[in-house]
């Protein structure tokens, strides 16, 4: 009885979950004469014409553009800062590495409008408001806790023998580090990547804010949802979603476990 309701509350949490997601793909793919019918087919036309009305619509193409430069640079800024404290994390013992772990992670429970309004007048005396470097630096920094302890959990998970062996045939610290422990920290370094570039590619709160003429995806589609047709609304909605969807597809294999075993 019990694995029954198990099995029965998962399957209602898939649906929660799964259903919405469902009429969104039926609606991108579906004519404009189906979208505005109702109830919404089950099934989509299998038709291009919201997808192609979405891409072709004014702004699209460069918000779509700007998310892209802002993920892409917020996954490398991201893991050029994680990897050397998630290093840290995994290889050295020192007092207070409990509390900073801990404080990695507090620094999530600020409300993104509270961290981006200061940062906000500083982009403007830096000239950096309303840029792509902009909101790659705010979204670096929403992601770093996160990927900081992922990280760390990657480099846990490579033995250091492979390390030590390094250093014994003539590696520096840092030679070892970057010729033994990245390339077989390098899958999992790719899955904290990849999560910061998706954090970033759909993050609108702090977009909105550092951005006024050059918004990202999602804040172009949030603006204008209130005035867009119907099929912009659920062409929009995949074109945030599907990136989520491709990432699980393609590292699905690397997310169990990626967290390494566990930190000392």
């Amino acid at each position: 009885m019990r694995r029954v309701l198990g099995y029965g509350g998962a399957a209602l949490l898939a649906g929660w979950i799964l259903v919405p997601i469902w009429f969104v793909v039926v609606g991108a793919f579906s004519t404009a004469d189906s979208v505005y019918t109702y109830p919404l087919a089950p099934w989509p036309d299998w038709s291009l014409e919201s997808m192609r009305f979405f891409v072709t619509s004014a702004g699209v193409p460069q918000a779509l553009l700007s998310s892209v430069v802002v993920a892409l640079i917020t996954g490398v800024l991201t893991l050029l800062l994680a990897a050397p404290a998630g290093y840290a994390l995994a290889r050295f013992v020192f007092p207070g590495a409990s509390a900073y772990r801990l404080t990695v992670l507090a620094t999530r429970a600020f409300p993104v409008v509270v961290l981006s309004i200061p940062l906000a007048v500083f982009f403007l005396q830096w000239g950096i408001y309303d840029s792509v470097w902009g909101v790659a630096f705010m979204h670096t920094a929403l992601a770093l806790p996160f990927v900081v302890l992922m990280v760390a959990g990657v480099f846990a998970g490579v033995p250091v023998d492979i390390e030590e062996a390094a250093q014994i045939f003539g590696c520096s610290r840092f030679g070892a580090f970057r010729r033994a422990v990245v390339p077989n920290a390098a899958p999992g370094l790719a899955a904290a990547g990849t999560f910061a570039v998706l954090l970033s590619y759909n993050e609108v709160f702090a977009a909105s804010i550092l951005t006024l003429q050059e918004p990202t995806l999602p804040v172009f589609v949030l603006t204008g949802l209130t005035q867009a047709p119907l099929p912009f609304r659920y062409a929009g909605a995949l074109f945030l979603l599907a990136p989520a969807f491709l990432f699980i597809l393609l590292i699905r294999r690397r997310l169990v476990g990626v967290g390494g075993p566990t930190l000392r």
